[in-house]
């Protein structure tokens, strides 16, 4: 299957996962939301694991790679839903749509990828309308509204703490990617969530037995939150392995207008005209990558 459409469907997964934790989960702690992101789909994924192993035989790079992915992860978690509860949305979400263009460079240093001057241009254009489209206080005919999340990260710790995140998901990305090399997307996608899972459940047991009680509450939005992290990671790297690391995090950052349709479902919020602007920003910009 193309790429395209594998990418854009770990993108609604991705936005109906976020919708549906701010909808259930907004009373959780950071390192709760952290155990139900990555524990509850590695459990939902340990079958497609058994169903199609890695290989049995992986040199000490794959191994030394994943040691090194795993708290990388799991950090960028930590700091993404505690920079989301401590400093306004506005200052944080978007320099989560920085990712993309960093990916320009890590997909060159960690796979050699390159691309070309309108690819470039759609990954801008889709990091353009996703600062937009968190852009949620700007001021009226001041530029200083407008750059006001850019300001921010002099005085706002969750401003650095959100744009540490869009560095350190560049780097998974292009190294997972590499990682991914030793295996095929499915089976080392279902791998990679259950090895971090396992970790974050292992983790959590030592430090904070009490913690796994999050695991059996609200069963039911638990189950589902998991499932959507589930699709969205097969899709993830069955997506990736076929397109340049930059290309298919600009797409996937279409997550974004799928979390507003959500959120106009669950939370009956509206769409201002410049939320439609942005949305037609990245798409134009998803229009770029494909040709």
């Amino acid at each position: 299957m193309h790429w395209f459409p594998l990418a854009l469907a770990s993108a609604f997964s991705l936005g109906a996962a976020d919708a549906l934790t701010r909808h259930y989960f907004r009373d959780y702690r950071g390192w709760e939301l952290v155990l139900l992101r990555f524990a509850v789909p590695g459990v939902l994924l340990l079958p497609l694991a058994l169903a199609h192993p890695i290989p049995a035989s992986l040199p000490p790079a794959f191994w030394g790679g994943m040691l090194v992915l795993a708290p990388l992860e799991l950090g960028a978690m930590w700091l993404y839903v505690r920079a989301i509860r401590d400093s306004p949305l506005y200052l944080t979400l978007p320099y989560v749509s920085f990712t993309p263009v960093f990916n320009v460079l890590t997909g060159y240093l960690f796979l050699g990828e390159t691309v070309d001057a309108r690819g470039f241009s759609g990954v801008l254009l889709v990091v353009l309308g996703a600062y937009l489209l968190n852009l949620e206080r700007a001021s009226r005919g001041s530029l200083r509204g407008v750059f006001e999340p850019l300001l921010a990260i002099t005085r706002e710790r969750g401003a650095r703490e959100m744009l540490i995140v869009a560095v350190i998901y560049a780097v998974t990305s292009a190294l997972g990617k590499q990682m991914m090399g030793y295996a095929t997307p499915e089976s080392f996608g279902a791998f990679y969530f259950v090895f971090i899972g396992g970790i974050a459940l292992a983790a959590t047991l030592v430090l904070r037995p009490g913690g796994l009680r999050v695991l059996v509450r609200r069963p039911f939005p638990l189950l589902l939150v998991g499932a959507l992290m589930a699709v969205m990671v097969v899709t993830h790297f069955v997506a990736i392995a076929g397109v340049e690391v930059a290309y298919f995090l600009a797409v996937k950052r279409t997550s974004l207008i799928f979390g507003i349709l959500f959120a106009m479902i669950l939370f009956n919020e509206r769409p201002a005209g410049r939320h439609l602007l942005a949305s037609l920003l990245m798409v134009a910009g998803v229009a770029l990558i494909l040709l």
